[in-house]
This record gives structure tokens, sequence and C-alpha cells, in this order.
């Protein structure tokens, strides 16, 4: 299926009241319905007025519900993936002011419990020194300053121990030269010593590392319920379960490949330990900080290196 990106900002309201139709000529009134689908009519009511968003799920167990032919079934499905997909263009964002995009990041990451950054090119404002996140906004023509300090004060979301962060780096994101050879030192610094925090798990996947599939953006998972996807022109917002379980399958063959550990203790790698010294062990963020090691002692040929 394909759409124009207008089309995203509309097709919530559209469904709606497509739904609320389909409904009274159906004869059925909403309580009636609600049964036959097995939810509550409080839903079904939020669902008609717009004021919940429905799944692809709850779409096709309404269209059941009320015997939809099958053409039918096929234009209201994809009004409806249409309602799942939200387009935010970075014209528009940029008018509404950088900071109100940082305040609706805050937003998300308070209402979620576990995050899942893919980082591609670039190190995200949550792990990023001041210097950095004033470097990674340098090429904006509008006043950043609300901007940095929102990426500044979201970071300490990082210390709510009640959240679990998982970040995976390409080694290629933590080199980028954003910044001076000594600012990126660091920036390195930085990295790792955030893995030290016990609900937060940071990975790098070695250049020339064979990956599941070949990462074409950076994306962002809010528990699993929600995908933002990052482009040069702006992001996209997914919300339909089987595209947010596809990223998370994404998510899982590169953190296989970053060393990032599965549980709260990971075994010491030192193999060379003195007969008889038990293993050493290691809060899964600091086990991560071996998969940050390999970017760490390559870049530091670079540090006092004169910037290109």
């Amino acid at each position: 299926m394909t759409f124009e990106a207008e089309q995203l900002g509309e097709s919530g309201t559209e469904l709606a009241s497509l739904l609320r139709d389909l409904r009274k000529r159906a004869g059925l009134s909403g309580d009636r319905l609600a049964a036959r689908c097995n939810m509550s009519q409080s839903k079904v009511s939020r669902i008609e007025n717009g004021r919940t968003r429905p799944s692809l799920v709850d779409v096709e167990q309404i269209l059941r519900a009320l015997d939809a032919p099958p053409g039918l079934v096929a234009e209201v499905s994809a009004l409806a993936r249409m309602a799942n997909t939200e387009w935010r263009n970075l014209r528009e964002l940029r008018r509404k002011g950088l900071g109100t995009r940082q305040a609706e990041l805050k937003s998300l990451e308070a209402s979620s419990t576990q995050m899942r950054y893919f980082l591609l090119s670039m190190v995200t404002g949550l792990l990023a020194t001041p210097e950095y996140v004033r470097a990674s906004l340098a090429h904006s023509t509008a006043d950043t300053s609300k901007a940095v300090a929102g990426k500044l004060g979201r970071q300490a979301v990082l210390y709510d121990a009640s959240k679990r962060f998982t970040f995976v780096l390409t080694e290629q994101a933590v080199r980028w030269p954003v910044v001076s050879p000594l600012a990126l030192a660091e920036q390195m610094d930085r990295l790792a010593s955030l893995s030290y925090l016990p609900n937060v798990q940071i990975g790098v996947i070695p250049v020339g590392a064979p990956t599941p599939r070949t990462p074409l953006s950076t994306f962002t998972i809010y528990d699993a319920a929600l995908v933002t996807i990052e482009t040069t022109a702006g992001s996209l917002v997914l919300r339909d379960g089987r595209d947010v379980l596809a990223y998370l399958n994404e998510f899982a063959g590169y953190a296989s490949r970053a060393a990032l550990a599965d549980d709260h203790a990971a075994p010491d790698p030192t193999p060379h330990r003195l007969a008889g010294e038990p293993p050493a062990r290691r809060t899964a963020g600091q086990a991560s900080v071996a998969g940050l090691a390999r970017g760490l002692s390559l870049y530091a040929e670079t540090v006092g290196s004169p910037a290109r």
C-alpha cells in the first residue's frame, strides 16, 4: 500500500467516522457491537469518537462483527494502517520549535518502561555530552538553545531505576567526528560511564561485524507499542503491532552483534585467572563496557591528531 504523507494526519478522524457509520448501517448499538467484539462499550465509544486509536486487530474484530464484505475490509484495513502511521516532517518541527520536540520525547520516555535505541550514525541526546549536543544542532538555522536544554534535561530519565534502556550503536556512530577528537574522546568516556548504570545497556557493533540485515536508519522502540524512525526529512511513527514486532526483531538481530549482556550478571570475559580464583561477576551495564572497548581503543589513536 502506498499513501501520501499528507493523508496520515487525516486518517485517524476518517477511520473513527467510518467505523461509527458502518455500525449504524448494520443496525447495531455500541453495546451489541462491543459484545460481539469482546470489547468494553467504553472502548468502542472511544474508538468511534476518535479518542482511542484502534489497532489493526481491533479494526479486524469490528469488521468481522459487522460482517463486512472483503472489499470493504481491505479498504478499512488500509485506512487503519495509515491511522497507525504518523509522519513528522522536519519543516513542521522547526516551525513549532525544536524545544517542543524535546518536550514530546520527554513525555514518551516518561510514559514508557523499556526503551531500545538503534543508533546508526551518531550518539543520541540521552547519552551525549553538552558539547556533543550543541555540535549536533550547529547546522540548524533556528534558535537551538531550548533544544539543547531539553536534550540535556531529558538525560535525568536514565537514573530512573524503574525504566530499562538498551542502546546499540554502530562503531561508525561512535567514531563520527561530530566534535573535535578530544571532545569525542570525552564523549566516549561518558558512554563508558553510563554503561555502569544497572538499568542501562550500551553495545557497539564493530566495523566489519556481519549483521542479519543492512541497517538503513536510526530508530527507537518504546515498550512494544511504538517505533520512531529518523530520516533526513523528518521522522516516521509506527503504532501497528506488526510493524513494531518487525522492528523488535530487527533490533534483536543488531543487539546480538553488540556484546550486550542478557541479565544483570555477566561472566568475566578474561580466561586467564589465577588458579582457584573465582570468576568475576559484573552488572549488565559494566559488561557492556566490553562492547565499547573496540571503539575506544580504535579512537584513542585519533585523540591528539589534527582535526581533519
